[in-house]
């Protein structure tokens, strides 16, 4: 029996297909982002196989892998279809965010340097002349993992990034509010001066409020969403967006109550 099994009969094992159904994963993941496959949209086993060409084997991962991390539900008798966007979990999505990196950020902050102060500085700039919304994400999660890198946490930073792509679906909700956007751009860039003055209680604390502030934006726009007859989407949205309050009000109104 070979020694580098440390005695585990691997003869015959079949090797593992997590290139396939990795790539079949980041597929239907794109296509329930891009809004391909909508919210309760089936994903039906075998007609994923046929798409792409494989057993079911690959496909069964990377469902499973995809409900892992909330993009699918499983059930039984019923099979794998695509997650509903839920307000509840949105709210709580940014809500872990906020304590996790409040955290990497004062963590990172002694750690920062020119160099890493002019990259995050770049894409800073970059997310807020973006208007794509496949692209904006993007840029968004790297000017945030860029900022905390420095803390120099590998589980915390594997933890947030697990959170940025749980909240993918609903941070492109904030297109439909282009004023927001601004609103966030302009967060960031008051996060970014307070990191480099090394100001770390008003970094921390920026931060919090920004991811905050996204989050319940995100709650109450999916809250009354889901209280309106069935119209077109922008409807809803026009209906929805004059009544969602920006962080900066709610923090102001937190402020008032405490004083």
């Amino acid at each position: 029996m070979n020694d580098a099994t440390n005695g585990f009969p691997l003869e015959g094992a079949a090797a593992p297909r997590t290139s396939t159904s990795r790539m079949i994963a980041d597929a239907l993941r794109s296509a329930i982002v891009e809004g391909k496959l909508a919210p309760n949209a089936p994903l039906r086993q075998d007609a994923i196989a046929r798409h792409f060409s494989v057993s079911a084997i690959p496909v069964r991962e990377a469902l499973r892998q995809l409900a892992s991390e909330g993009w699918a539900k499983i059930e039984v008798n019923k099979g794998a279809s695509v997650a509903s966007l839920s307000a509840d979990e949105a709210r709580e999505i940014y809500e872990i965010r906020s304590a996790l990196e409040s955290l990497a950020l004062g963590l990172a902050i002694p750690n920062h340097t020119s160099a890493t102060l002019r990259e995050v500085t770049a894409l800073a700039a970059a997310a807020k002349r973006e208007r794509d919304p496949s692209l904006y994400v993007a840029r968004n999660e790297a000017f945030h993992m860029n900022l905390y890198a420095p803390a120099g946490r590998p589980q915390l930073m594997e933890m947030l990034i697990t959170l940025h792509r749980r909240g993918e679906r609903y941070l492109r909700l904030k297109f439909g509010f282009p004023e927001y956007k601004g609103e966030s751009d302009s967060e960031h860039t008051e996060i970014l001066a307070a990191v480099k003055r090394g100001d770390v209680p008003t970094a921390q604390k920026l931060v919090a409020e920004h991811l905050l502030g996204t989050g319940e934006l995100i709650y109450r726009f999916l809250t009354e969403r889901a209280a309106l007859p069935a119209v077109p989407p922008s409807v809803q949205t026009a209906a929805a967006k004059p009544r969602a309050a920006s962080s900066r009000s709610r923090s102001r109104t937190a402020d008032e109550a405490s004083s």
